[in-house]
């Protein structure tokens, strides 16, 4: 499964340029990893949304890495958002990789790839928490194959 959803757009995302920057990208990124780690509806849950929704209270996850890619220029359009696609490419020990690609309009390829790793992080042993048989269930609910980013030169 993926997960579909809507980021506004705003004027400040747009630069001197006249497109939209690319740290809003990064924004609009975000807040489609915060509507779906804490909203996506997941089900058999008895309706409590989120994935991470079995976490303790006290793990949180930090960003530990991040790979994005520009396909297209994305220039401003008046209440037209953005459009995300997002789901998990992979459940580590501690760690989770989620994938997007970002479109600027639904008939349009994605204007940005791009994967973030996250690592779950409890916050009273200051360290790595290793991820539960509970948790890893929900997540692989959304799980899909990884997004395609370019090679890297050299590799």
């Amino acid at each position: 499964m993926v997960f579909d959803c809507e980021i506004q757009a705003r004027l400040r995302d747009v630069n001197l340029g006249g497109h939209v920057d690319n740290v809003e990208a990064v924004r609009v990124l975000d807040e489609a990893r915060l509507l779906f780690f804490r909203y996506v509806p997941v089900p058999g849950t008895d309706g409590r949304p989120g994935l991470l929704h079995d976490l303790p209270a006290q793990v949180t996850m930090l960003m530990g890495a991040q790979r994005i890619e520009y396909h297209a220029e994305m220039r401003f359009q008046p209440f037209q958002p953005f459009l995300v696609r997002i789901w998990v490419a992979h459940v580590g020990r501690t760690s989770i990789t989620v994938d997007y690609e970002l479109r600027v309009a639904p008939d349009q390829e994605p204007a940005v790839a791009a994967e973030s790793t996250l690592v779950l992080w409890d916050t009273t042993t200051e360290a790595a928490w290793p991820i539960s048989d509970e948790v890893r269930a929900t997540l692989e609910r959304y799980r899909n194959d990884p997004v395609a980013l370019r090679p890297r030169p050299g590799a």
